[in-house]
């Protein structure tokens, strides 16, 4: 698999405020970390039942991490850089990770460097995964967490905390959706069990974060 991150904090680059909405309220943000039950709630993943087992684990007491946001779609623009491939067409997802706070050995949402240490050592891990038509990509960029009131209303503009997440970018190729969603499912399963095993070593790693 072929996997790399990158870094982008510009003014340009995308950024996450958390807990996010939106203007249609059935879309929000569902915290599943803390309610798991609520990921029937979650359209892609119910759609898509490995996106739903990703989803799980990831937000699981196994993990450092816990989710925002995701979404999955189809393209058949492919770029240059992704003729290498062979396909017709790419099967994509992305998700936003965050670290947990519910582990306070683990409060590491304002720490670039615990960001690029994870980055790292997923992109390692991937690297010596089966080879198998699909990327994934890591992009670390700015977050901005908001507090709640102390009467547990939402927050104010200016109750925030400037921070970080991922944006992990999966994509799985093929020449047609059948076999790229499949190389996507296949991908997608060794992310999970590389972000499992980088939680492990994380948690032994804190107390030198």
């Amino acid at each position: 698999m072929d996997a790399d991150y990158s870094v982008e904090l510009t003014a340009d680059d995308p950024a996450l405020e958390l807990p996010w909405s939106s203007d249609d309220p059935s879309v929000c943000y569902i915290d599943l970390r803390r309610s798991p039950e609520l990921i029937a709630h979650i359209p892609e993943a119910a759609q898509y039942p490995e996106l739903a087992d990703f989803l799980s684990a990831v937000n699981s007491a196994a993990s450092v991490l816990e989710t925002a946001k995701c979404d999955c779609w189809t393209e058949t623009e492919l770029s240059e850089a992704e003729e290498i491939y062979g396909a017709n067409l790419k099967f994509a997802s992305y998700v936003d990770l965050l670290f947990a706070t519910d582990d306070p050995a683990l409060a590491l949402r304002f720490s670039l460097d615990a960001h690029e240490l994870l980055a790292r050592r997923l992109v390692r891990l991937l690297g010596v995964a089966p080879q198998i038509s699909s990327a994934a990509e890591f992009a670390i960029r700015r977050c901005y967490y908001h507090e709640p009131s102390p009467d547990g209303t939402s927050p104010s503009a200016g109750d925030s905390q400037t921070g970080y997440y991922i944006t992990f970018y999966l994509f799985g190729y093929g020449e047609d959706e059948p076999s790229a969603h499949r190389r996507w499912t296949i991908a997608l399963n060794v992310v999970q069990n590389a972000l499992l095993q980088v939680s492990a070593e994380m948690r032994r790693l804190e107390p030198a974060l």
